[in-house]
């Protein structure tokens, strides 16, 4: 993905989001040809020369330092996201490809530990994703969980392919707009972080051509953290299931994070994990979806 491409849509994008009065910039009765803010005010409210924000906006953050991205992020309003992925913007634009990600990234192969762990959370879902958006591992109700992922031939099983190529996804999620625009956020945050990633470049390439609800939200530039929240699931076997997730980024395996989905004791969603535990059993699901993993 061209970088200077990247940071020109995005602050272009972030500038045209916020009107005057959320930055507080008084106006003085003159028509504005535009909703969001001008080019001169966020230089003004960053601090910096307007032709300085100019060449920022075009796409070269080549040498702009962490205090003048601060200042302009606290002039778009950004929040901890966007303000996160404009600096991982800039550090790509000041690494040279060879360079940038040299450690191993999502394509890393888990060390068993890792499974150990997963199959040592009985009681919850749990799963191992990498910055392409695949599962790589899990535990039983991980997979259980996500069973309709494995029912097609694709894999590794991939939450974006699954979201916006398999009709499937549409029962899955009782709110499918929110989970798509939630995956590609988190997807477009990945590419900023790990922006020469062949992966997911050819994950991007490949839904933009095949899917007009993922082009549209790829084009709007739009970023999220994702370590903790509910998510709601109807799956096939037990109904639904709300539950609220945690993930933490394993540290030794960049590009990696693992995500637990705990049930609030004593509700109707954790009565139906009990259900669905013994329907992964009676299913075999571990050892289907262990079977199709390359």
């Amino acid at each position: 993905m061209d970088n200077r491409a990247e940071v020109r849509a995005f602050l272009s994008s972030r500038r045209g989001r916020i009107t005057p009065e959320q930055a507080g910039v008084q106006q003085f009765g003159t028509r504005r040809r535009v909703t969001g803010l001008r080019r001169e005010e966020v230089a003004r409210l960053a601090g910096v020369s307007v032709d300085y924000y100019t060449r920022l906006e075009r796409g070269n953050l080549t040498g702009a330092s962490d205090s003048v991205l601060d200042a302009i992020a606290s002039a778009l309003c950004l929040d901890r996201a966007e303000h996160d992925h404009l600096h991982d913007l800039a550090r790509a634009a000041n690494t040279s490809p060879t360079r940038t990600r040299a450690r191993p990234s999502g394509s890393a192969r888990l060390p068993a530990t890792v499974q150990y762990l997963l199959d040592a959370i009985s009681d919850a879902p749990a799963i191992v994703g990498n910055n392409r958006m695949d599962i790589v591992a899990a535990n039983t109700l991980g997979y259980a969980l996500y069973s309709d992922m494995y029912r097609g031939s694709a894999r590794p099983a991939n939450h974006s392919r699954f979201i916006f190529l398999d009709p499937r996804s549409g029962d899955f999620y009782p709110d499918w707009d929110r989970a798509a625009n939630v995956n590609v956020a988190i997807l477009r945050r990945d590419a900023g972080r790990f922006p020469h990633d062949p992966g997911i470049a050819a994950l991007v390439g490949e839904l933009s051509v095949r899917s007009d609800e993922f082009r549209t939200r790829w084009a709007a530039h739009d970023v999220r953290r994702h370590y903790s929240g509910a998510k709601s699931f109807r799956h096939p076997a037990v109904g639904l299931l709300e539950l609220p997730f945690h993930g933490m980024e394993l540290e030794d395996l960049p590009g990696h994070t693992l995500t637990v989905y705990p049930a609030v004791p004593g509700t109707p969603t954790a009565d139906a994990l009990r259900l669905l535990a013994t329907w992964a059993v009676s299913e075999q699901i571990t050892e289907r979806a262990r079977a199709s993993t390359p």
